[in-house]
């Protein structure tokens, strides 16, 4: 089959399925909302903060500060792109169709992965401009050093996070399991690492904490991270990498 009918073949099953279209929506309406919510409560706080927290402040990152629940979002599109036609059965005629099974995994993750670039792109530059009108005198411009990198790496992120919980999903099959691994290690696996003097040094090596630094334009004091903003994209690459080859090797081995 050609490359072209698989890419509009995948295209139309993931927009055919309510579930991921809501899902992606979702991701924009609550990054976007939770972003703005928390730009107007550091603007009423930061006459609150110590002079070094006001050194420190980050008016990027805290227009991102929804990231967090539009994650969860991106997490449960890329498990449903996959997942779905293997809860409803509906790999078996898919893989029938279309017997390669590299052209197979491509295209679905080609498509998707474009999808959550869009919207991650759109979900990081309407979150950033609100949260900054958010936050009055205090906010930052698109122009300034770092900034134009770190909203662009945010919509980065999205798609990364979707990408990866795609080749979870692959190894795994199942929505459940899948969600069941991936939630609990995003939302309270790596947090704790990161969080913990004893993992810290672990914890900052994981997807989400590396991939996250792309988004930091002010480094915090004390900020003894080994890595940049495009070095910690680099790493949440890598995971992305280990993920889908994962994904690649157990598609080639197992029966639908």
């Amino acid at each position: 089959m050609a490359v072209a009918q698989v890419i509009r073949s995948e295209w139309t099953k993931i927009r055919s399925v309510a579930s991921t279209v809501w899902t992606l929506s979702l991701a924009f309406a609550v990054t976007v909302a939770l972003g703005v919510l928390i730009s107007v409560l550091a603007k009423n706080e930061f006459g609150n903060l110590s002079r070094e927290d006001q050194f420190a402040f980050d008016p990027t990152v805290v227009s991102f500060a929804g990231m967090s629940l539009g994650q969860l979002a991106m997490i449960v599109f890329g498990v449903l792109v996959v997942s779905n036609e293997y809860s409803t059965g509906m790999i078996r005629t898919s893989l029938a169709a279309v017997p390669q099974r590299g052209l197979f995994l491509a295209g679905k993750l080609a498509v998707a992965t474009a999808l959550a670039l869009v919207v991650g792109l759109v979900t990081s530059f309407t979150t950033f401009f609100l949260g900054q009108a958010a936050l009055g005198e205090y906010r930052a411009a698109i122009s300034d050093p770092g900034v134009l990198r770190a909203v662009i790496g945010g919509g980065l992120y999205m798609a990364l996070i979707a990408l990866f919980s795609m080749g979870v999903a692959t190894m795994l099959r199942s929505p459940m399991l899948s969600l069941g691994i991936l939630m609990p290690f995003f939302f309270l696996v790596s947090a704790i690492l990161a969080n913990v003097s004893a993992t810290k040094e672990v914890g900052r090596f994981l997807p989400d904490q590396a991939g996250a630094k792309v988004m930091q334009v002010v480094t915090p004091p004390n900020d003894d991270t080994p890595y940049g903003p495009w070095g910690g994209l680099a790493i949440m690459v890598v995971w992305v990498i280990a993920a889908l080859i994962g994904g690649y090797v157990l598609l080639k081995r197992r029966d639908a």
